[in-house]
């Protein structure tokens, strides 16, 4: 299984969607939190290049987009 972060900001609706499909599906993995998080945050930044969310990590490479992230997780899992 490849090195897993989902960064996400609480508030964010299509951050949620991407929580409840990895919830419902008992998918473990690391979340951070970029919400009032400044290491969360740069980390996010240097990942991607940006601080958009929802932001999927894989093995140090940015996915975004809650459906193509849940695709991938779906097709991954």
């Amino acid at each position: 299984m490849p090195d897993l972060t989902l960064f996400y900001r609480s508030m964010c609706p299509y951050c949620q969607k991407v929580l409840t499909f990895i919830e419902e599906n008992n998918i473990s993995l690391e979340l951070k939190d970029v919400s009032g998080n400044p290491e969360a945050r740069q980390e996010l930044m240097t990942v991607g290049g940006k601080t958009q969310v929802p932001c999927l990590s894989i093995d140090g490479k940015a996915l975004y987009e809650s459906d193509d992230i849940i695709q991938w997780i779906g097709d991954n899992k």
